[in-house]
């Protein structure tokens, strides 16, 4: 099992062969913004317009089986903020509509979750027993705080999910080979996850270079998730294939990571 690409028509999104729910991870390919923002893009900003964005969303929609108003959006502050979400927080998609929180769990049927990333790290979540899903954005900070496996807590705190049964996945970012940082970076993730997570660190001359996948994986096993894919794509290596806030100096839109909630048929 892996993560595979997908494509109708011009649109390219990639999927993790072993989560059941309908889902991906967006890449640039597909959408009707133009410009800079060409042509999948999924977040107001720049001079991009909502009808544009509402349309990119739209043609998801239509691959993975969604309306607009099925989604429960994120806006994202590198917090450690999961919030429980059903149909009633289903406002639309524009980011800035929501209130802040870097992580979503949901057990509400049709209900799709939607986190942004451009170089950081999009975590998704599915139980196939309880039908309960989730979605992560993890930036540095974010993974520090063990944002992904404190989804997986929510989602067995709320839903009564064995994290156990969850399969994850986790999509494309800045890989190890470009996730360049000072020293205040690997001290915050050596202080979160102690030496466990020292293989995942490497100091190159002055600078340290980080595996943030790898470092999102300890954090789901470490909440008990067992079954996780990831992706080997990285952002930077691929700036025509996905955004890199890196690449394009803040010049750029920004991939989904998008995941609905079926409900289980017993």
């Amino acid at each position: 099992m892996s993560i595979i690409t997908q494509k109708v028509g011009t649109l390219e999104y990639l999927v993790a062969q072993h989560i059941p729910a309908p889902h991906c991870f967006t890449t640039r390919h597909g959408g009707v913004s133009t410009g800079p923002l060409s042509s999948m893009n999924l977040a107001i900003k720049l001079d991009e317009t909502e009808e544009n964005v509402a349309e990119n969303f739209r043609i998801l929609g239509n691959a993975l089986g969604f309306t607009l108003s099925d989604l429960v959006l994120t806006r994202q502050t590198h917090s450690d903020i999961v919030r429980v979400v059903g149909r009633e927080d289903c406002k639309g998609c524009f980011h800035r509509d929501y209130p802040e929180c870097d992580a979503l769990v949901t057990n509400s049927p049709g209900v799709t979750l939607v986190v942004f990333t451009a170089d950081c790290t999009p975590i998704l979540l599915c139980d196939p027993v309880t039908g309960a899903v989730g979605a992560a954005h993890a930036g540095w900070r974010g993974t520090a705080l063990a944002i992904g496996g404190k989804a997986v807590q929510a989602m067995a705190e709320h839903f009564g999910c064995d994290p156990a049964n969850i399969r994850a996945a986790i999509g494309p970012n800045i890989g190890f080979c470009h996730f360049e940082t000072d020293a205040d970076v690997p001290e915050a993730i050596l202080a979160a996850y102690g030496e466990e997570a020292a293989p995942y660190i490497e100091q190159r001359g002055e600078k340290y270079y980080l595996d943030l996948k790898a470092i999102n994986a300890l954090s789901l096993r470490r909440a008990g998730v067992t079954h996780i894919e990831i992706s080997e794509d990285c952002t930077m290596c691929s700036p025509d294939r996905f955004w890199s806030h890196r690449v394009t100096r803040g010049i750029r839109g920004s991939q989904g990571a998008l995941i609905q909630c079926k409900e289980v048929v017993k």
